[in-house]
Formats: structure tokens, C-alpha cells, sequence
């Protein structure tokens, strides 16, 4: 029953990765298991036999989801069940549909659904390094038409050596970690942050990468060649050669002129490029018996919109690698003009707005306390996340009319992608929590990158002391095999109808982050290294644009901003600090307004304090009250008290808050007091007392008020009257010295006591 094929691939470091099929899932089109220590993973592949009814582009769907049992933990909440994707997952399936998606025949519009499955993992290995070679892999054993295979493999320099797959604890330690997708010929995807290095260290990376992935690639071929299925026969769409010359006969000058005119307006174009399609629409005559025999009328109107396109994207590019002149008549190396402006609305406690062309985001900044830290609860990872970054791109920000569903993939990623930007940025030990939030407002391109440049200005305007300001910049490729033009900061067209989209962010220092797509085949490492040279010369001009808007971070934060202190306290205090049912806490909270968390680090022992309040005064009255619980009473030293109880024998007094202090009545003054009615000391009273004793036994404090003012002149002490077995400790048959002549005595005294501690 079984036909099961087995290809291994050794990395440089000695692991191994496993491909087999043949066991699994075999009713899918193509289904195949990949195993690397403990992690594994199944993909699977299913696509339709035909396209459906007016469908004339590729509709791939790539699913990446994680088992939580993989590791053996429960899902969270009330189900206890998989739920919805998590940002990593999505994150990992745009990974691998970006590779795949240019890959399928441009013919080929059959739905075609790619899942990849997590079933057991690893603590210490990412999986979805290994998503991309197990999708790839899934289609080369299937009879599903694909122009691959491609693999897909995380790059990370650790201590100044490369390394293949690393390990979570490698990534930490890496100063440039990318993943990177390709072909055995050409890379296609790449996506990673780095340290600030420069333009040649990452094409070192991508050589590197590119050389184990090809490795990759030839074992798929190898498992490709054993499995011998056949590629199916498709015929996914209805072509007439003679209505596609037509089309570019009688539309090219027109859609030429249009391209060459340079124009800044993007609607103008858009409008200006649908009426020659349009007027060419309009001007088709009757179809001839041999068309209708062939297709009807809906389906040649579907074609003339497909080969206008074409048209309209070979005017676009020969205008370009011809001309040099591009869509909104600029020069290969220009940026568009750019126009920002900090604080520009009061309420958030860092805004700014980035503009630049017709591409615009206003950006904020919230900062926050540990109780605002997003929670991650992901299979592999678990923690908290203390700098947050979310990208909101709206309808009306292309003018269009639909409304808005939430968040989509789209978002996810593009967020992603500036927070990767600016995070290493971010400086070391800073006390709050911090939010980004980029609301695109109008977009032609490059709208991440302005989430990245807006997000610098925003952090600045907020006070943040950023290590360097970040600038994205987005750059494309116009090629034809043998002429190839770099676009510096493109337009949103030029993404769709050009060949590359390569997006680099980085400091005067170097880069920061990065995102590509390549769509066309045969992009040279000259080609790389001349878009990344261009890239740094917009970078360098952007984050001049922005100097000039905001210099340097506000020296203060905005008047509403929570003022925020942390301090760290021995571990065995912080019940003290939280009090029984966390009532000394929510005390603190509810006499000073501040806001109070602690967590405890297990890893130092200790108890991390954090205290947040809009208000100065409040934030110094709650430090006040917390640094007096963990204070340690010292001997000799002087306290101002509250007297909590008389007894026969003295007062309780509380000189440290939580902490109850003796005052015999023979310490209160130099004079003989017969009782305690005498001393004028009422429950509620402040005094001021010294420390005179800390028991080590029992920990009890004995204080004393006489000792503050001057003995009187001649004072003699007490003679303390002898005992049949000797003196008792401390002089006499009371704790502090008195003696059993004294009122009250040493068994009133423990009565007394132990009334106190049952109270």
C-alpha cells in the first residue's frame, strides 16, 4: 500500500533535513513530511482541475498553522482549542506565498491551496525556516504545473560566522539574521533586520543563503524525478492573437503619450489610461461567426482588458529603459518631494505626519506601563512584548469605496516590517512601554516605508532618545534582459508593473531591515548591489528631510505623558509590598493615584517595581511609601511613628510601614512612670523614636524615646532587684528590663502580645 521516498539534505553544521512522501495525506495532489531533529512538519497541496468562471489571475492561498500539542502545551481561553492565525503564523504563510505565487504559469488560474502544518516542534529550532522547502517540496511531487522548485533558509551571522537554520538562542545573538527564498537560479524573496551593516555585508548573506538553497533545490529535483508524476494539461484561458495585435496596434502611442507625460497625479493617469481602454472598447465592431464560435462577448471584453494591461505595462517600461522618463516624470534616482510636520495633533504623546509624493501616514505614539505590555502566547513563544508597532491601511487611501473588515494579511506584514525597522533603534533599558500606530492616509507606494520614517519622527516628538533616526526608502527594477533601470522610491504602478520591490530601511550607519520580491528571472548581484547603493543615497537624503522637521528627541516628555520609575527590591519583599489579599498595594494606589505593578525576575531574585502616575507628586508619595516597606531597620537609627496600641507595659509603636516597634514605659522618659496614663501617649500619636534594639532571635524591635532628649543631671539608673537563679535576660522579669514589681508583669506582658499577633 505504501510507495514511500525518502531524500535527506545535510546542513554545514551537521543536522540533517528529511523530505519523504508516500505515507501521509496521500488523497492531496501532492503531500510530503519534513522532519529536522523534533521539529516536523506536513504540507499539502490541493489545486482545482479547472478556473473558475471569469477568474484571469492566480488565486493561490498559502496556510501556515501550528498544532499546540507540537510541543505539548494547551491552547489558551475557554475552548481549548486552535483558534484564529497569530501574527506569526500569517507572517510565515506570506513568507511562503510570496516565493511561490510568481512560480506558477501566468496561464494557470486554477485554485490552489498550499497548507503547511506544524505536528511536532522543537523549543529550540524555528519551523518556519523549514516551511518553504516543505510547500516547494509538496508541488514537486505533484502534478500541479509549477516553475520551481525554490527553498527557503534563515541566514544569521553569530559571532561573526554564518549559520544556516539557527537556533532561537543564535538569533539573539545575531547582528544580521534575513530568510531568504529562491530558485537554484534566482533569489525571489527576501525579508530580515540587521545591526545597522553595510550594503555589501547583506549581499554576503544573500550569496550564502543562495548557496545552501540551491543545494535544496537539487535534492527536490532528485525526489521529483523518483515520484515521475505527469503535469497535468490545462487550458485556463481563451486567446484570439488577432484581437491581442489589435489592442496594441491602436492603443500603445496612446498609452505611451500618456507615460511619457510625466504626470505627478495618480487618479489623472488612472483615469487618463481606463479611457483609452475604454474608448477601444467602445469602438469594437460585431463579432464574426469564427469569434462566436470561440468565445462570447463577456470573454472577449475580459480579453481586451488583459492585453491592454499588457500594453499598458510595456509603454510604462520601454518609456523607462528607453527615455529614462517615468510615470510621474521623474529621474531614476529622484525621491519625491517630501513634506513632514511633528506634534500635529495634542492628544497622543508622540504624532507626526510623513509625507511624501502621494504617499501619506499620520503616526502616534502611546507610551505606556508594564501593565500595557502585549502578552505572547504563541506554541514556541511565550513572553511579553514591551515595543508594539500596527499598521492601518484604510480604504480612502486609494479612494476607494468599500468599507473596512479589520485587520488583514497585508497589514500584518507591512507592520512587521517597520517594526523590524526601528526596534533596534530603540534604546536599551527604556522604562515604558511603547506603541506605534501608522494610519495610511493617501498611498501610492512605499507606504510601509513611510510608517517607518513617520514612526521616527513620532518617537522623536514623544521624548523617545532613540540610538539613531531610521529612514525606509522602497526601490524597483525595470529590466528586459539585457537594459535594466533602478527606481528609487516608487510608485505604486511601478511596484505593479515593474519587476522588483525592494525595500531597505536603515541609520547614516547602515541598514536596519529589509523586504524584496522579485518577479523576473536572471537578477544579477551587480543589479542588487546597484538598487542597494541607490537605495542608501534616498535613505541618507530622507533622514536629512527629517533632521530638518525635529533635530533631536524632545529633551522632556509631553505634560501627559505618565511619569513612570522602576525600582528593583529583594525578592522576599514583595509580599510585603503586596500586603495579604494585595491590600497594602491597592492601599498605596488608592492614597497616592499612582499606579502600581511588580513582577518578579526568578532569574536575578528580585522584584521589579513599577510605579506610573500623571502626577509628580503622586509618583514621589508612592516611592515614598514602597522604599519604606523594603527598607531594612537599622539599629541606632531615629523614626517618626504612629503609636497602634497601649498596653500595660508601653506602646506598640509602627515606625516603618508594616513594621511594629515596642516602646517600653521605661523608655519613654527619664522620669518613673507608674503607668501609662501617666505618659500622656494616646492610640494615633506621632512619635519620634530611636531604634535601640533589634532582637536576633525573634526579630523584635525595641525603640526608645528617652534617649532622644538629655539624661538629667544626676540621674541614676534603677537598681534592678536580684532573682533566687540570677538576673532574667535583658535585667529583669520584663522583656525591655523591668521587673515583676513593675504593673502588669511578665505574663500580662505575653497576654498583651499575644492579643497583638491574633489581631
Amino acid at each position: 500500500m505504501l510507495n514511500v521516498i525518502k531524500k535527506a539534505i545535510e546542513l554545514p553544521d551537521g543536522r540533517t533535513i528529511t523530505i519523504e512522501t508516500g505515507k501521509l495525506a496521500k488523497q492531496a495532489d501532492g503531500a510530503v513530511e519534513v522532519r529536522m531533529g523534533n521539529t516536523m512538519l506536513l504540507a499539502t497541496v490541493c489545486s482545482a482541475k479547472e478556473a473558475n468562471e471569469g477568474v484571469d489571475f492566480m488565486p493561490l492561498t498559502v496556510e501556515y498553522k501550528e498544532k499546540f500539542s507540537s510541543i505539548g502545551r494547551y491552547p489558551g481561553g475557554f475552548l481549548k482549542r486552535e483558534g484564529r492565525a497569530s501574527d506569526y503564523e500569517i507572517l510565515t504563510s506570506r513568507l511562503v506565498d510570496r516565493v511561490l505565487r510568481p512560480l506558477f504559469p501566468d496561464n494557470y488560474h486554477a485554485e490552489t491551496f498550499v497548507n503547511v502544518t506544524l505536528y511536532s516542534a522543537d523549543e529550540n529550532e524555528a519551523p518556519d525556516a523549514l516551511a518553504g522547502i516543505a510547500a516547494s517540496a509538496a508541488l514537486a511531487v505533484s502534478d500541479i504545473p509549477f516553475q520551481g522548485p525554490i527553498s527557503e533558509v534563515r541566514v544569521a551571522r553569530v559571532d561573526g560566522e554564518w549559520v544556516i537554520n539557527p537556533t532561537f538562542a543564535q538569533i539573539e545573538r545575531s547582528d544580521i539574521e534575513l530568510m531568504v527564498g529562491a530558485t537554484y537560479d534566482n533569489i525571489m524573496m527576501v525579508e530580515g533586520e540587521m545591526d545597522e551593516v553595510s550594503e555589501l555585508e547583506l549581499l554576503e548573506a544573500l550569496k550564502v543563503a543562495h548557496d545552501e538553497i540551491k543545494k535544496h533545490c537539487l535534492v527536490q529535483e532528485e525526489l521529483k524525478k523518483a515520484v515521475g508524476k505527469t503535469i497535468r494539461e490545462y487550458c485556463h484561458e481563451i486567446n484570439d492573437d488577432a484581437l491581442r495585435a489589435d489592442v496594441r496596434e491602436k492603443c500603445y502611442d496612446k498609452v505611451y503619450a500618456i507615460a511619457q507625460a510625466g504626470s505627478a497625479d495618480k487618479h489623472w493617469r488612472a483615469d487618463s489610461f481606463k479611457a483609452v481602454r475604454d474608448e477601444y472598447i467602445d469602438a469594437l465592431p460585431e463579432m464574426t461567426e469564427e469569434q462566436l464560435e470561440n468565445y462570447n462577448e463577456d470573454q472577449r471584453i475580459a480579453m481586451v482588458k488583459r492585453y491592454y494591461h499588457d500594453v499598458e505595462k510595456e509603454a510604462m517600461r520601454r518609456c523607462v529603459l528607453d527615455e529614462g522618463i517615468r510615470l510621474d516624470g521623474r529621474k531614476t534616482t529622484e525621491i519625491r518631494p517630501i513634506w513632514c510636520e511633528t506634534d500635529y495633533i495634542p492628544g497622543p504623546h508622540g504624532a507626526a505626519v510623513f509625507t511624501r509624493g502621494e504617499t501619506q501616514g499620520l503616526v502616534t505614539v502611546t507610551l505606556g506601563t508594564t501593565l500595557d505590555e502585549k502578552i505572547l502566547d504563541d506554541v514556541l513563544n511565550q513572553g511579553k512584548e514591551r515595543f508594539l508597532l500596527h499598521y492601518n491601511f484604510p480604504p480612502f487611501s486609494t479612494g476607494e469605496a468599500r468599507p473596512q473588515r479589520g485587520v488583514g494579511r497585508r497589514e500584518i506584514g507591512h507592520g512587521n516590517l517597520a517594526h523590524r525597522a526601528l526596534k533596534r533603534m530603540f534604546p536599551d533599558g527604556f522604562p515604558y512601554t511603547c506603541r506605534i500606530v501608522s494610519d495610511i492616509l493617501e498611498s501610492n507606494g512605499s507606504s510601509s516605508m513611510a510608517t517607518v520614517c513617520g514612526g521616527t519622527l513620532a518617537l522623536l516628538d514623544a521624548g523617545v532618545k532613540m540610538k539613531r533616526p531610521v529612514a525606509g526608502i522602497a526601490m524597483g527594477l525595470i529590466s528586459d534582459g539585457q537594459k535594466f533601470a533602478v527606481l528609487s522610491d516608487i510608485l505604486g504602478d511601478e511596484d505593479h508593473l515593474g519587476d522588483m520591490d525592494f525595500k531597505v530601511t536603515g541609520t547614516e550607519k547602515g541598514i536596519t531591515a529589509t523586504q524584496m520580491d522579485i518577479k523576473c528571472d536572471g537578477l544579477s548581484y551587480e543589479i542588487l548591489e546597484t538598487a542597494l547603493n541607490q537605495a542608501r543615497d534616498g535613505r541618507l537624503h530622507i533622514l536629512g528631510k527629517i533632521a530638518e522637521t525635529i533635530p533631536a528627541p524632545r529633551e522632556d516628555y509631553k505634560p501627559h505623558v505618565p511619569r513612570l520609575v522602576t525600582i528593583e527590591i529583594p525578592k522576599e519583599m514583595i509580599g510585603a509590598v503586596i500586603g495579604p489579599q494585595g491590600k497594602i498595594i491597592q492601599g498605596i494606589q488608592e492614597e497616592t493615584g499612582a499606579s502600581i505593578s511588580i513582577e518578579e525576575d526568578q532569574k536575578l531574585g528580585i522584584g521589579r517595581v513599577e510605579i506610573a502616575s500623571k502626577n509628580q507628586e503622586s509618583l514621589d508619595a508612592a516611592l515614598a511609601r514602597i522604599k519604606a516597606i523594603v527598607a531594612v531597620p537599622e539599629e541606632g537609627e531615629v523614626y517618626k511613628g504612629t503609636v497602634r496600641s497601649i498596653l500595660d507595659f508601653g506602646a506598640f509603636v509602627e515606625f516603618m510601614p508594616g513594621r511594629d516597634g515596642l516602646l517600653h514605659i521605661s523608655e519613654i522618659s527619664w522620669e518613673r512612670l507608674d503607668s501609662m496614663e501617666q505618659s500622656g501617649i494616646k492610640e494615633g500619636d506621632e512619635l519620634t523614636v530611636k531604634l535601640i534594639e533589634i532582637d536576633k532571635k525573634t526579630g523584635k524591635y525595641r525603640l526608645s524615646m528617652r534617649v532622644l532628649t538629655p539624661k538629667p543631671e544626676g540621674y541614676v539608673e534603677r537598681e534592678q532587684r536580684p532573682r533566687p537563679n540570677g538576673p532574667r535576660p535583658n535585667g529583669g522579669g520584663r522583656p525591655n528590663g523591668g521587673n515583676r514589681g513593675e504593673r502588669g508583669g511578665r505574663g500580662n506582658e505575653r497576654r498583651n502580645e499575644r492579643r497583638r499577633n491574633e489581631e
